[in-house]
């Protein structure tokens, strides 16, 4: 069955990055717990069931590898991300040598955070409220409806035929109406990479996308220049 609320724990003592972090998943839909020292961390992990954990290193009271160490005394298996401003190599290795499952330095993008986070969950068979590949049969998009599986874009009972890849991008974007998604994580989705010349590619398909939307004047795929495209319309049926 379908679970919108995944719960994801948060262990960070900076509140202005722990803001900005919980309020990017949340938007993904995930529920968040925030514990600001190692020791509120582990009274929320004995008192809750998470998915996934982002554990910074640098704690009060308990440091993030004390807090790893006990997790990893009672659960062998959930995912822990360790979140630092630590760049050392030895750090990185003690991290994964006492059951961490990756690593992210400190400035992150929350492209590549929210990337691992999926992974995590696949790895773990943990259902994605934004996975692309749970898109209902039939969407309505504003005056349209949207068939992804016949890959068919109809407006005024009018079919437009979707290529594949059409089909997949407006299905991410289906699933995040009115939220910002970075260039990186729609090629990771669509393409499985995000080099330059892919990065070309999908400006073709968003020029494309526009054409074919171009019927409702309140849908809009916009440009958010150097981060990504935010795809607004009113409401999804």
């Amino acid at each position: 069955m379908a679970d919108s609320n995944i719960k994801i724990l948060l262990v960070e003592d900076d509140q202005a990055l722990g803001f900005i972090v919980k309020d990017n998943l949340v938007q993904k839909q995930f529920d968040v717990d925030v514990a600001e020292d190692g020791e509120k961390a582990l009274e929320l992990f004995k008192a809750n069931k998470y998915a996934v954990i982002i554990l910074d290193i640098m704690l009060p009271k308990k440091d993030g590898f004390t807090v790893a160490k006990e997790i990893r005394s009672t659960d062998e298996n959930i995912p822990i991300l360790f979140l630092t401003a630590r760049s050392m190599t030895e750090d990185k290795i003690k991290g994964l040598t006492i059951g961490g499952d990756d690593y992210i330095t400190k400035p992150f993008s929350m492209e590549e955070l929210i990337l691992k986070i999926k992974i995590f969950l696949k790895r773990s068979d943990v259902y994605l409220p934004f996975d692309i590949n749970q898109t209902p049969a039939e969407l309505k998009i504003g005056k349209y409806i949207f068939k992804p599986d016949d890959l068919l874009l109809i407006f005024n009972e009018n079919p437009k035929r979707l290529t594949l890849k059409e089909a997949e991008l407006i299905s991410l974007f289906a699933k995040n109406p009115n939220t910002i998604l970075g260039r990186s994580e729609i090629l990771k989705q669509i393409w499985g990479s995000d080099d330059y010349f892919l990065g070309r590619s999908l400006d073709v398909f968003i020029s494309r996308l526009r054409k074919y939307f171009k019927n409702d004047p309140d849908i809009k795929i916009v440009n958010i220049h150097g981060i990504g495209f935010r795809f607004n319309f009113r409401k999804i049926e």
